[in-house]
C-alpha cells in the first residue's frame, strides 16, 4: 500500500466511525480534474477531502476545487499523516461531541 493509500484508509476508518456517506470519485479522463480524493457528507454537510502523504502538497487544480467548496458552504479537507485530527475534530464540532 502506498503511502497516501495508508493515509486514505484512516481516513475512511474515521468517515466509517462518525458514520458519515462518503466515495471516491474516478475521474479517469472523464470527470474533472482537482477533486477531492474523498466526497463526504456528514450531519448535512458536504466535505472535499484532498488526501496527502508527506509534506507532498496539493496541486494548483486541486486548490482551486478545495477553494470552490469553501467558498459554496462546504468544508474542505487537505489530511495527511499529521492531520488527521484535524478531520476527527471536524466531524466531531458537526456532531457536538467532547
Amino acid at each position: 500500500m502506498t503511502p497516501e493509500g495508508k493515509v486514505k484508509k484512516q481516513v475512511r476508518a474515521t468517515l466509517d466511525y462518525f458514520g458519515a456517506y462518503y466515495f471516491s470519485p474516478a475521474t479517469g479522463g472523464y470527470g474533472r480534474s482537482g477533486v477531492p480524493d474523498i466526497i463526504a457528507c456528514y450531519k448535512g454537510r458536504f466535505i472535499g477531502i484532498e488526501v496527502k502523504a508527506g509534506d507532498n502538497p496539493p496541486t494548483a487544480l486541486q486548490l482551486r476545487e478545495l477553494a470552490m467548496i469553501k467558498k459554496r458552504g462546504g468544508i474542505a479537507l487537505v489530511i495527511n499523516e499529521t492531520t488527521l485530527d484535524e478531520l476527527h475534530d471536524t466531524l466531531c464540532e458537526l456532531s457536538s461531541c467532547t
